[in-house]
């Protein structure tokens, strides 16, 4: 059983889209399991349904306002450097309108039910192929992983969205009477859980470098802190996935084919750029063929 996992990354996703490009329709791999964490949990979905084509276009397209309906932040470019600073006008309503982040992202809800139609979800779901999306249930402390199977459209498109919401600066969702974020807070790489799946041979498309290349700036306002803090934690969060999934892959005779970045993309993966995002996507085309090709390394089907 081979599985296609892909990790949380905001709009380093478009790295991860053009990776898995290669290894479905270069190497003609089929995938009995796709499982994603945030911007992973978008694409899983497409790959699935081989529409790579579909989905490659919504990620060198999007922007800021496909995602946010209210953006807490603006993008300020200095010397060529792209900072975030601190929308006081939009966080500040928020505030007084009760909400409990300083954005929200009804708007990437409104674009994932228009780029995953009705009729797509019915044919996948038909499939013998399986897609989770990884989501964070703060409320019981715990990761969840939502199948395809169990769902119906409305529900699951809604769970893709709740994967993705990086809280505090995204939509905060509550069902079930639980708060439900990111599922990245909890596991950006979710190897471990592929495996449990049955999964044997794992392609894992990991939207970080394989060692630290980043020094990171100096915090210039309290975003600036909150997006360095949150980014430490998630490092650290997909550094022990990583280290679980090998440890349970090498007792259950699993392989595991790791794709990471091979550069530093972007320090600020909560800003879409659709220059640099189809830059990126062609990035991951090109590593994956290099790796793949290049290097020739054993093929294990």
């Amino acid at each position: 059983m081979r599985a296609l996992v892909i990790s949380g990354g905001g709009s380093k996703g478009a790295f991860a889209g053009g990776v898995a490009q290669y290894l479905i329709e270069n190497k003609k791999h089929k995938y009995d399991l796709f499982i994603g964490t945030s911007t992973g949990s978008l694409l899983v979905s497409h790959l699935g349904l081989s529409r790579v084509d579909k989905i490659k276009q919504v990620y060198t397209n999007v922007n800021n306002e496909a995602i946010f309906d209210s953006c807490p932040f603006i993008v300020k470019k200095k010397n060529g450097i792209e900072t975030i600073g601190i929308n006081h006008l939009t966080v500040l309503l928020n505030l007084l309108k009760g909400h409990k982040t300083f954005g929200t992202s009804l708007n990437l809800k409104q674009l994932i039910r228009r780029t995953l139609t009705k009729s797509e979800f019915i044919t996948l779901k038909a499939s013998h192929i399986d897609v989770v999306v990884t989501v964070s249930n703060l409320s019981l402390n715990q990761v969840e992983y939502k199948s395809i199977i169990d769902f119906n459209y409305d529900e699951f498109c809604e769970w893709i969205w709740i994967s993705c919401n990086y809280t505090p600066f995204m939509s905060l969702a509550k069902k079930y009477g639980c708060e439900y974020a990111d599922g990245g807070l909890g596991s950006m790489v979710p190897i471990e859980e592929a495996i449990k799946r049955g999964a044997t041979i794992i392609d894992a498309i990991v939207l970080q470098t394989e060692i630290s290349q980043l020094n990171r700036m100096p915090s210039i306002n309290a975003f600036s802190l909150l997006t360095n803090m949150f980014a430490f934690m998630l490092d650290r969060i997909e550094s022990q996935n990583i280290k679980i999934g090998k440890f349970v892959a090498s007792n259950q005779n699993a392989i595991i084919n790791f794709y990471y970045t091979p550069t530093v993309l972007t320090t600020n993966s909560l800003v879409f750029d659709k220059v640099k995002m189809t830059k990126w996507w062609e990035s991951g085309l090109n590593y994956a063929k290099y790796k793949n090709e290049e290097v020739s390394p054993i093929e294990t089907e």
